[in-house]
């Protein structure tokens, strides 16, 4: 069994209904456990529409949602302050450090927000 963490992006474009994500998560749903980070959920609920709220609680209630541990911030850190890339957000090396420590796969959109050497991903492409 693999484990997979979901990147946000996944995340609302299955939400918002497009069909490449809504097939992915269902083709990894009996594969393994599908973690998202518990930053995912603040960055969902950042852009959240009023209309979406109970779609969103659901969805997300069906992941198992990984709290930020000193390990992971330590990770991240180091994810931060070692890649020389101005694009390289914060956010997202706490994304790919759970990932990273959970030993799981990241699956994203944005491959290029994550230029670790040493993290497992799949890019999932909506269109």
């Amino acid at each position: 069994m693999k484990t997979l963490l979901v990147d946000t992006d996944v995340l609302i474009n299955f939400l918002r209904g497009k069909q490449q994500a809504k097939d992915f998560l269902l083709a990894h749903l009996h594969s393994g456990p599908i973690l998202c980070s518990v930053i995912t959920v603040a960055e969902i609920f950042a852009g959240m529409r009023p209309l979406e709220q109970e779609k969103t609680r659901e969805l997300l209630d069906n992941l198992e949602v990984v709290p930020v541990t000193r390990a992971i911030a330590e990770k991240a850190g180091f994810y931060k302050g070692g890649i020389k890339s101005h694009s390289l957000e914060l956010d997202d090396c706490l994304i790919a450090a759970t990932a990273h420590l959970h030993k799981a796969i990241l699956a994203t959109g944005n491959d290029r927000h994550y230029p670790m050497d040493d993290l497992k991903k799949t890019v999932v492409t909506c269109e």
